[in-house]
């Protein structure tokens, strides 16, 4: 009898400051589309159930991390990443620095050195927002940890009077498992240093952009399209957060690209 195919692992990572809880039901609708596969959200250093642990200062670091944890629970490669902001570069640099690791990875509202200047990177009519943020970082009650979710998903989300009901999950998720303002400025830090290879990595790679993203300009993502010749798919109405914001066209996109890749 011939052999069935061996499940993919898909390795789901997040941006900076978030974590595991933060794809909410994305991860298990992802598993539900493909059955046969095993989805599994990691956390960054520094976040979720690793919010005690400091985050490294690079991205590189940051690879070792993930594949020291798959390693100790027993997940073998290879592995297919789907990940978005900073979890997109971690994704980058591990296809880079590991390609055997690596089976394929989809990269969400990323941007990255040298490929685009840093206003486009973070764009500047968010800094107000920003500074908000900063203020209520250290507070634990329960009102500002609302209230600094819902400044998150006013930036990240273009749909926020519909996906409100993030809010106190996110809230929630902030008091049990806070990330230190000390962990968001090593994450900042370790993005804005990191250098992503000029050519692509040898792994097969998809893009995924939203046209309206209001944090990162989608320049961005048309920029390594082009540096990489890859293709970039793209959203012509959702935020940065893609998959909060239409998570079944992102799993409709993974679905075809694992068709047209398998």
């Amino acid at each position: 009898m011939p052999r069935s195919p061996r499940p993919r692992q898909w390795i789901l990572l997040r941006g900076l400051t978030r974590e595991s809880a933060h794809w909410g039901d994305f991860a298990a609708d992802l598993q539900q589309a493909l059955p046969a596969d095993q989805v599994l959200a990691l956390d960054l250093p520094g976040n979720g159930q690793f919010h005690t642990v400091p985050s490294p200062l690079s991205v590189q670091a940051m690879v070792q991390a993930c594949r020291n944890e798959l390693a100790r629970r027993a997940v073998a490669p290879p592995y297919h990443l789907l990940a978005m902001s900073l979890g997109a570069m971690v994704a980058t640099e591990w296809a880079r620095a590991a390609p055997g690791e690596v089976a394929g990875c989809i990269l969400i509202n990323t941007s990255m050195r040298p490929f685009s200047p840093f206003y486009h990177r973070l764009r500047p009519y968010n800094l107000a927002a920003l500074l908000q943020l900063a203020r209520k970082w250290r507070s634990q009650s329960a009102s500002d940890a609302e209230a600094a979710e819902r400044i998150v998903l006013r930036i990240t989300s273009n749909r926020a009077p519909d996906r409100g009901a993030a809010i106190p999950l996110w809230a929630a998720v902030r008091q049990q498992r806070p990330v230190s303002a000390r962990n968001a400025l090593r994450q900042l830090v370790a993005a804005a240093r990191y250098q992503a290879p000029a050519t692509a990595p040898g792994v097969p790679l998809l893009l995924l952009g939203s046209t309206q993203d209001q944090l990162v300009a989608h320049q961005c993502s048309k920029s390594i399209a082009k540096a990489w010749g890859i293709p970039l798919h793209k959203h012509p109405s959702a935020g940065h957060d893609l998959p909060l914001d239409d998570p079944q066209w992102v799993i409709n996109e993974l679905v075809q690209w694992v068709e047209w890749t398998a």
